[in-house]
């Protein structure tokens, strides 16, 4: 099977298993219901993103073979499918924080023990070997990779564009660094996957991802970025980079509702992303701008870094500065009264 036909079953294959879970959600009325909290209206069904995951963790095998390409599958398909069905499980109830964040942390220190901890990185130029305090450092940042996904998936389409540039950034900064590899197809079998869902999620949704998807989707971008830095220790950052719009928002929401003593694990709608939805009065404005900044603000960068013209380092600073300063304007963190 060509890898044309393969990223057109992935996302046909999510289009259609959407369409299936929306009349399961309705069925059992999984239903997400608007509060003070919501930034929706509607109750709207919810658990959609179990097709992303099914599709493309179905989709993935065959896109080779090899030790390497099985290791992989092991990881992500293992990896994966406990984070969707913890995220499917708080979907249909609730599972307390504390025991999310731990299972969390398990698979996170599973993928990193698969992959032999943290990569050594250049950092100012200056290859680093964090050894353990890496392997510590690379968990903590897939767990709030993994939640800060979660966190963001709070309006139209936002989680889907995100996941989908985001990931065509990361396919093009392979083919620039490592074009003879072949690491470059899974985040485009993930952008396939994640595009039949868009199409039931945007620009007014039919049904939302919820947990199983948007956890998912933010352990694969972890992932993702430690796998790429095996390849060429400079794409971590080109990751990092890509991911700017999400990291910078909800890192700076998270610290702004701390320092306030807010009790910051419950549900808000304080985040930039929100505040703007609420200015604009529109969902895919905010989402698609989200889009365009990926696109033409932080893949420049991504791929200078790619093609050793800019550090790693600088490339994050210079490009997340602009990230803060709209992460400002747009109040994130704010008082919500």
């Amino acid at each position: 099977m060509t890898l044309y036909w393969i990223f057109i079953l992935a996302a046909a294959l999510t289009f259609l298993l959407t369409g299936v879970l929306l009349r399961y959600a309705l069925r059992r009325n999984l239903l997400d219901i608007p509060n003070d909290r919501s930034s929706h209206t509607v109750p709207t069904p919810r658990g959609g993103g179990v097709a992303i995951v099914a599709s493309f963790l179905g989709c993935l095998a065959l896109l080779g073979s090899g030790r390497e390409f099985v290791i992989f599958h092991i990881v992500v398909i293992m990896a994966g499918s406990l984070v969707a069905l913890i995220g499917f499980w708080d979907d249909h109830g609730h599972i307390p924080a504390r025991w999310r964040v731990l299972a969390h942390f398990v698979v996170a220190g599973f993928v990193m023990k698969w992959f032999g901890g943290l990569p050594i990185l250049p950092i100012l130029g200056v290859p680093i070997d964090f050894g353990w305090v890496g392997h510590l450092l690379a968990t903590v940042y897939i767990v709030w990779l993994l939640n800060l996904y979660n966190f963001m998936d709070g309006i139209d389409g936002i989680a889907s564009i995100e996941a989908i540039t985001v990931c065509c950034g990361g396919a093009l900064v392979y083919l620039l660094a490592v074009p003879r590899g072949s690491e470059w197809l899974m985040p485009i079998l993930l952008l396939a996957a994640v595009s039949g869902f868009l199409l039931w999620n945007f620009p007014h949704a039919k049904i939302f991802m919820g947990d199983a998807g948007s956890g998912f989707l933010g352990l694969m971008m972890g992932v993702f970025s430690i796998h790429a830095a095996a390849a060429a220790s400079e794409l971590f950052w080109c990751w990092v980079i890509l991911l700017g719009v999400f990291v910078v928002d909800a890192t700076v929401t998270l610290l702004r509702r701390i320092l306030r003593g807010e009790k910051f694990y419950e549900a808000h709608r304080s985040h930039a992303y929100q505040y703007a939805t609420r200015e604009y009065g529109a969902h895919w404005r905010v989402s698609l701008a989200v889009g365009m900044i990926n696109l033409f603000w932080l893949l420049p960068f991504a791929l200078s870094v790619a093609v050793g013209w800019v550090d790693g380092v600088v490339g994050v600073l210079l490009s997340y500065i602009p990230l803060i300063g709209l992460a400002f304007r747009y109040k994130a963190g704010a008082d919500e009264s």
